[in-house]
């Protein structure tokens, strides 16, 4: 389960090319780009150039919709449908590049713009999925559909924009539209707020250590990073430890200092919650009420609702019925793994109770005595660059797709590699950007947005532009960067997500690359499963000082030891998953501190004190400002899909099954969007997915 930020695949998010060239100016994102593969011109771009340009690309497209509702002629699916869908490319391809560098490489300056341009942006959307006579002549389409002779891809994007429009307010009231597009503007507001909180947080806490002593038990790669971390903030001679999970999780797993551990988990939990001009308390529940008052006025009891209407689940209780049916078996797994790790420590310490800053240390133990593996030994093979060769790999023998080193393409950070990606007849398929290493103008955890996505228009295609992010240890000396073996799941997790950019194929924006959120997880977590198979390991996984492949008896402990802890890692996402939907499931406004609401829901389903879930509310970016609101869930309910989609290569005798593989591509991948959810799935699979294999996986069975 990877703590990755939203994949923004659809035609709405990841962004079209811009062909068409404004009369001014020199404002370098108001003009056709002339780099290779028209990528952005990050060199020539200036933060000062943000605000004007999209000033003027929303003027663009305004004049785009105002062309539409005053064409004099009758409603066709050309001239409003089509015409629609292809609106606001500028726009959209100026806020890609802002708001991928928001997240990736931010500022003062970016925070203040992005605090001034959301408003405005929410407001302009408003006035488009609001505009009275742009929903008239679409719903005039709607209404006769079955009389327009429409194939079926037209006939879906028709009714997909139709119910975008309603679930936008189209069919709102004059009075009730003006209540929404204030919400709408509010919520715009305080999720910037939110966001630049928990960067402050996170960067404002740091775990200083003077002495050489309070580093017993942590390993030599772990303490040059605290002390390079140390040097960069002007401490040299000091180690520094920060809320970035390469740092924090490998303190916590080694370091035999429980008050230390404790300092530096506290934290990490109380990000958002210090009662200082940081705190998010308060602005979440602002948030959680402007969003049940926008479903309420939609004609929705509850925001779940009204978000998991457009998902494969459809409604909340089908989403808390589904969690409980894997919450009871993985609450009786950790329990279990909680009462093995105490026993380690009534050895070692009578009378020591665990806390949940103990659990990485004391499972991490338990794994050395079951299974004779620890983290250590795992990570000499897992260089950076050897795990993503692993990925690179792996695409090429399931889809026969290379990757090829670019070094012509302008980035907008130091750290950012650039690849491109060419199909197996040597077409080219897009550009990957690779941003893998933590800092502090970097927002935490993993993610795959664009800068571009896949267009056609006229016959003629424009490849998109891939962006993954991730927040890995930066090399120290002569060292490579070290992946923990989550980090090499997180690799190769959004390098799926970058797989269904890349192959996303439609003529219409709106069905290109677009799924349900509880869909767009599936891409990304079936590749987890090829990360740690033997034979693909022997490929990639070799070690950084010597070049040799993982030897067969570290490969057979790491095989060993998949259920390892899977208890803890499910019940802290699930615990998650609970407080989203508890937060979202409310009818009437809530009024109840978030700490205290947490605590009582955290309560309600008997999770026990040693386990936190995976993100409290107050530091819940998915949640609140990343796009998964009552979506969290996804993760887990694409695991199903994932573990029942991969079984499908694994009783094939072929993990690489050229034809399994095809079919994967074109009905997961390339034409997700063409139809049902569950239809496609079944097209690729040739039955409905089973919760089997995903409880076989983790040991619940």
């Amino acid at each position: 389960m990877k703590r990755s930020i939203i994949l923004l695949l659809s035609a709405t998010a990841m962004l079209a090319s811009c062909k068409e060239t404004p009369k001014q100016s020199n404002n370098p994102l108001l003009s056709d780009f002339t780099t290779p593969y028209q990528t952005p011109p990050f060199d020539q771009i200036k933060k000062s150039d943000y605000k004007p340009a999209m000033i003027e690309a929303m003027a663009q497209q305004k004049a785009e919709i105002e062309a539409i509702v005053s064409n004099p002629e009758e409603a066709t699916f050309e001239n409003t449908i089509v015409s629609f869908d292809r609106s606001g490319k500028r726009l959209n391809s100026i806020t890609a590049i802002f708001y991928n560098l928001y997240s990736a490489d931010t500022d003062d300056e970016m925070q203040a713009l992005a605090e001034e341009l959301m408003p405005m942006l929410s407001a302009h959307s408003d006035e488009i999925s609001m505009n009275p006579k742009l929903f008239e002549r679409i719903k005039s389409l709607y209404d006769k559909k079955d009389q327009l002779e429409l194939d079926a891809l037209s006939m879906l994007t028709l009714e997909r924009y139709y119910n975008d429009l309603v679930r936008d307010g189209a069919n709102l009231s004059p009075e009730d539209k003006e209540k929404l597009k204030k919400i709408n503007s509010e919520l715009s507001t305080l999720t910037i707020k939110f966001s630049d909180n928990l960067l402050k947080e996170t960067n404002n806490f740091k775990l200083v250590l003077e002495d050489e002593k309070d580093l017993a038990g942590l390993p030599e790669n772990v303490i040059a990073a605290a002390s390079a971390d140390a040097k960069n903030a002007g401490m040299e001679g000091k180690w520094v430890f920060t809320l970035n999970k390469p740092s924090w999780i490998p303190f916590l797993t080694y370091s035999t200092r429980p008050d230390l551990r404790a300092k530096l988990y506290a934290g990490y939990y109380m990000r958002g919650d210090n009662n200082n001009e940081n705190d998010n308390k308060a602005l979440i529940n602002q948030i959680i009420n402007l969003r049940q008052q926008r479903a309420q006025l939609l004609g929705f009891d509850t925001y779940s609702n009204y978000v998991i209407a457009e998902n494969m689940a459809k409604t909340s209780q089908n989403v808390m019925d589904f969690l409980g049916r894997v919450w009871e078996p993985a609450l009786k797994v950790a329990k279990q793994e909680l009462a093995d790790m105490q026993k380690i420590a009534d050895k070692e310490q009578p009378g020591y109770k665990l806390t949940a800053a103990d659990w990485w240390y004391y499972a991490e133990k338990l794994r050395k005595e079951k299974y004779d593996l620890d983290e250590s030994e795992i990570q000499p093979y897992l260089s950076m660059q050897n795990v993503r060769e692993g990925m690179f790999h792996v695409a090429n023998k399931l889809y026969g797709v290379t990757m090829h080193k670019r070094t012509d393409i302008p980035v907008y950070h130091a750290d950012v590699e650039t690849f491109e990606m060419k199909d197996a007849d040597g077409t080219s398929l897009g550009i990957l950007y690779l941003d893998p290493y933590n800092r502090p103008s970097k927002s935490n955890g993993a993610w795959c947005t664009g800068f571009r996505s896949y267009d056609k228009e006229n016959g003629q295609e424009t490849m998109p532009l891939v962006s993954i992010v991730c927040n890995f240890p930066k090399p120290v000396g002569e060292n490579p960067s070290l992946l923990s073996w989550d980090d090499a799941e997180t690799m190769f997790h959004e390098f799926g997500h970058g797989l269904h950019g890349f192959f996303t194929r439609g003529d219409y924006h709106r069905i290109a690359g677009t799924v349900p959120n509880d869909m767009v997880e599936l891409p990304s977590q079936i590749m987890e499963n090829w990360a740690a198979e033997p034979e693909v390991l022997k490929v990639y996984a070799k070690n950084y000082k010597t070049g040799e492949a993982m030897p067969d008896a570290l490969i057979a402990k790491l095989q060993n030891s998949r259920h390892f802890n899977q208890g803890f890692a499910t019940v802290e996402n699930i615990a998650a998953c609970l407080l989203d939907m508890s937060l979202y499931n409310q009818k009437e406004p809530m009024t109840t501190d978030v700490d205290t609401f947490e605590q009582r829901i955290m309560e309600q389903y008997g999770l026990i004190k040693e386990i936190l879930p995976r993100y409290r509310t107050t530091y819940f970016s998915h949640i609140i400002d990343g796009g998964y609101s009552a979506g969290y869930y996804v993760y887990l309910w694409a695991a199903v899909l994932d573990s029942d989609a991969f079984k499908a290569f694994k009783e094939s005798g072929d993990i690489y099954n050229p034809e399994l593989a095809a079919k994967f591509r074109k009905y997961v991948l390339a034409e997700g969007g063409f139809g049902d959810p569950m239809g496609q799935y079944i097209s690729f699979r040739g039955t409905a997915p089973s919760e089997a294999p995903l409880l076989e996986k983790r040991g619940f069975n």
